[in-house]
């Protein structure tokens, strides 16, 4: 027997709230042939409230020690819980990146301007050695005279 965890809906029209079962992965949605309702899932909590998903873990852990899996959604409340790790997001395509030809604009652009930034501070440094010289040579002019 395929042991699934999954969401079994309750509640009434347009105010969902489901269970979190185990059961055979072929009976439908709402049978009532459960074998175990592990956890409740209420969407229309807050996404940050305790309240939104409650289960139980230490059934949760033993039944996915007995192989049972979990549906896509139960999946993200136990690795959000901490019970299964996270599944990684593919990057599936490029499409929003930029064309090759604007990112060397945007490159070039970019290169200009650090050579600029570093063109300012170096004339900035200059003046400011320049400004600074002249100041230790007047007193000793004044000393001299």
């Amino acid at each position: 027997m395929a042991t699934v965890i999954r969401l079994a809906r309750y509640g009434a029209k347009k105010r969902p709230y489901y269970h979190i079962v185990v059961t055979d992965s072929r009976n439908a949605r709402n049978s009532g042939n459960v074998l175990d309702v592990v956890g409740k899932y209420d969407p229309m909590q807050a996404k940050d409230s305790d309240k939104r998903v409650i289960l139980k873990l230490d059934e949760v852990k033993a039944w996915l020690e007995k192989g049972a899996q979990p549906s896509d959604r139960v999946y993200k409340f136990l690795a959000k819980a901490g019970l299964v790790k996270p599944k990684a997001i593919p990057v599936q395509t490029k499409k929003h990146l930029q064309s090759e030809k604007t990112q060397m604009k945007i490159k070039d652009k970019a290169e200009k301007l650090a050579k600029i930034a570093e063109e300012k501070a170096a004339a900035e440094a200059a003046a400011k050695a320049a400004a600074e010289a002249p100041a230790e040579e007047a007193p000793a002019a004044e000393v001299a005279e």
